[in-house]
């Protein structure tokens, strides 16, 4: 009993036992249908097609493989996007020239070994198809034909036993660079790998702009604008395109590789981080630019556009002239030495610069003490009419290219290790622009006349820095001596200073000897302190109003009471001198007896016997107030 029958057996039934009975039967035979609708593989055989509604998704389950509309279109194509993003981010479009009205396509596997999609089930005609010719030898039951989904968004269309690869989407991008895929040619099999923008958002048909290798003259990138050059990127220079800047900062993050040889030609990129999801797409405006997946964010983070100014646009000041857009308020072309505006009255009254210039009248650059200028820091001219070879040094660069009259510049090949191989170019130098990051030298041929005004203002600019430079060494030198000089009378005025008061306190050291007791000690500050272990609060026996009290020991191991007077006390030299003295006349057996005493370095120290059983706050604390009644006597 089919579905049908058991939904009208349902409907018609009274019998509740048997009602539940179909439903529950329904229910199943709904559940295995879904099962065996929602299961999805990577692999699209001949006895295996995939219709609109119907998915392919990689083994990794990052990308998938369907039918969809773009934006607000009801057209259908078959397209790769990323499989777990909320967003439908599409990588890569099959038909996108010829979309299907509604959804009854399907994709699949041709008898003849081609990936093949017609508009419906009667269609006989493919409208697209990955056109690849299988020998009829390996079309029979071993040698069957796939196409396999791989976990990097590359559709392989294989042989299934032996693997070998007949056709891939990788090799027929659309808008969109991923990681492991190429941009380039080879010309030996006539292939070329390029990115070609969307019309709009909603059309994912050829658009205007195409990002591709030139293959005349040094390869280089270009963006063209139909067959128009929009933009340049430039060559290879051993580091990074010339024209791209940015991508310094890129490859911190991620590996870049380029691959030139007589007829092929290769750039890829891959992450370091596997798990950072990243894509380079050319946009409908022209625009080549980078973004990353932010998790946090659920959108998507761009990196880096260009181009990012109109000295980025192609040939914005013509031929013979450099594009400085640091010129913010002045005209951004400036005509190279030797050359002046082909179209005066455009370049100065108009600025428009697009004219380019030409060389000045009457000067000669072939034989006839001519030269070379460098010209720093610039996107270097357009490679399609200079030749490259390898293995050259820049001096023997520079001899090349003096051989050949037509020669008009040269520059190193390659910028890593100092530089080596020559780039030489020949007629009109096109599309220069100065640039404040990773630029490269330039070498301009030029007439002697201009060969000799450029060494003279050289030379006039190097004597004017030379005298910069000498005028600031003799200033900071003159600043260094007065400092030198001013340092050190400081110091001798200091060591001045401390003589004299080391003096003052000699002579009041002796005066308070002689005017107090001819037999009582003085102490040295140093002798006090180290007996004191500079008056330490470990030693600390009491404090007054007139200062403290320390427990010490001589070196000759006789134990010593210190009062050290505070500066705050009030009490001036002559008093101490005084307090001193009648210490000396009040010695007495019931009285604590006065060793000596300490006058140096501002410091007043009285030194005492010390007595372990008597109480000093009475004999040392008490003294004052005996001294005072003796005044008052």
């Amino acid at each position: 009993m089919d579905s049908t029958k058991n939904l009208f057996y349902l409907v018609t039934t009274q019998n509740p036992k048997q009602k539940l009975l179909v439903l529950h039967n329904s229910l199943i035979l709904v559940l295995i249908t879904f099962y065996f609708c929602s299961c999805s593989s990577d692999t699209i055989s001949i006895h295996k097609p995939i219709r609109d509604g119907e998915l392919l998704i990689s083994k990794s389950k990052t990308f998938a493989l369907g039918f969809f509309s773009p934006g607000k279109s009801t057209s259908r194509y078959v397209g790769i996007w990323y499989n777990n993003l909320p967003i439908q981010t599409v990588v890569w479009v099959a038909n996108r020239d010829n979309p299907i009205n509604d959804t009854s396509g399907i994709l699949s596997i041709s008898p003849n070994g081609n990936l093949v999609l017609h508009r419906n089930l009667s269609s006989t005609v493919p409208i697209w198809s990955t056109n690849v010719s299988l020998p009829q030898s390996q079309r029979n039951s071993t040698s069957v034909v796939i196409a396999q989904l791989s976990d990097i968004a590359n559709l392989v269309l294989m042989i299934n036993n032996t693997k070998t690869v007949l056709w891939e989407s990788f090799g027929h991008p659309t808008d969109t660079l991923l990681p492991y895929q190429r941009l380039g040619f080879d010309r030996k099999t006539n292939q070329s790998w390029f990115l070609q923008s969307w019309k709009t958002d909603d059309d994912p048909g050829t658009g205007a702009f195409t990002a591709k290798f030139s293959t005349i003259g040094k390869p280089q990138l270009f963006m063209y604008n139909h067959d128009l050059p929009w933009w340049r990127a430039g060559h290879w220079n051993g580091a990074l395109f010339v024209g791209l800047p940015n991508l310094k900062r890129d490859m911190a993050i991620s590996n870049v590789s380029f691959v030139e040889y007589d007829n092929y030609v290769a750039l890829s990129y891959n992450m370091f981080d596997k798990s950072v999801i990243t894509r380079i797409v050319v946009q409908q405006s022209g625009f080549t630019q980078t973004f990353s997946w932010d998790n946090q964010k659920t959108r998507w983070i761009r990196h880096w556009s260009e181009p990012t100014d109109q000295c980025d646009s192609y040939g914005t000041c013509g031929s013979n002239s450099n594009c400085d857009s640091s010129n913010f308020d002045d005209f951004k072309c400036t005509c190279l030495l030797g050359f002046e505006p082909k179209f005066p009255r455009d370049w100065y009254e108009s600025r428009d610069g697009s004219g380019g210039c030409v060389r000045k009248k009457g000067e000669s650059v072939c034989g006839n003490g001519e030269g070379f200028v460098k010209v720093v820091s610039l996107k270097v001219p357009d490679t399609s009419m200079a030749i490259a070879k390898g293995g050259l040094s820049l001096e023997e660069c520079k001899t090349e290219c003096f051989k050949n009259c037509s020669c008009t510049a040269y520059a190193v090949a390659d910028v890593k290790n100092g530089g080596s191989g020559c780039l030489t170019w020949y007629g009109d130098l096109m599309d220069i622009q100065k640039l404040s990051d990773q630029g490269q030298d330039l070498f301009l041929r030029v007439d002697k006349v201009e060969l000799a005004n450029y060494y003279k203002k050289s030379r006039g600019f190097l004597d004017k820095k030379r005298l910069a430079a000498i005028l600031v060494a003799f200033i900071v030198s003159v600043v260094l001596l007065l400092s030198c000089v001013y340092c050190m009378w400081r110091r001798k005025r200091k060591d001045k200073m401390m003589r004299q008061l080391n003096q003052d306190s000699s002579e009041e050291e002796n005066d308070a000897q002689s005017n107090t007791h001819p037999n009582l000690p003085l102490f040295s500050y140093k002798t006090i302190m180290t007996a004191t272990r500079n008056c330490g609060h470990e030693n600390k026996l009491g404090q007054g109003g007139f200062g403290s009290v320390y427990k010490g020991c001589l070196v000759n191991g006789q134990v010593i009471a210190v009062k050290r007077l505070s500066k705050d006390s009030g009490q001036g030299k002559e008093e101490f001198k005084n307090e001193v003295t009648l210490l000396v006349k009040l010695q007495h057996r019931n009285l604590v007896r006065l060793l000596g005493c300490s006058f140096e370095n501002e410091e007043r120290m009285l030194v005492y016997e010390y007595l372990p059983n008597k109480s000093l706050d009475f004999f040392i604390f008490g003294m004052h107030l005996s001294y005072s009644l003796i005044e008052l006597r």
